[in-house]
Formats: structure tokens, C-alpha cells, sequence
């Protein structure tokens, strides 16, 4: 996976439910899900990033990469795809 769009097609065809991840700029389920695994942009601004699981109104990181493909492909692992 080498950007965020390729990694939203390939979870969809995969049949990931739409609520179970967020994808900053690409997927963002309105309203808010209660629980899942999210890709945004790194605390370091851009051209960092960061994967992890919203739980319980709280984001809790899990990696920070310094290219976008690699956190796409984290971010499909941590989908299970």
C-alpha cells in the first residue's frame, strides 16, 4: 500500500466495515464510531504518521512512521487485511 486512497479501496474490497476504520482526508465516518483504527497525520506535523485505536473517546497511538506507505500498511495489518 503506498497512500491512503489505495488503502481505503483495498479495505473496502476486502469487506472491512466502513465504521471499523478512519483515514484522515480519505475515510471519516460521520457520526463518530464508538470503537476503531485510524491513520492521521503524526505529532511531528506533516510528512509524519501515526497508526492506533480510538477507544472509549480517546485516541491511543500505536506507531508513528515516517512515510505514508508505511503507515498504510500498518494501518491494513491492524485492520486484520
Amino acid at each position: 500500500m503506498t497512500d491512503r486512497r489505495a488503502l481505503d479501496r483495498a479495505l473496502r474490497e476486502a469487506g472491512v466495515p466502513g465504521a471499523y476504520y478512519w483515514i484522515e482526508g480519505v475515510h471519516e465516518p460521520a457520526p463518530t464510531p464508538p470503537d476503531f483504527v485510524y491513520l492521521r497525520t503524526g505529532p511531528g506535523g506533516p510528512g509524519t504518521w501515526e497508526t492506533g485505536v480510538y477507544e472509549r473517546g480517546a485516541y491511543e497511538p500505536v506507531a508513528t512512521h515516517a512515510t505514508e506507505a508505511e503507515a498504510c500498511a500498518h494501518l491494513r495489518a491492524l485492520a486484520g487485511v
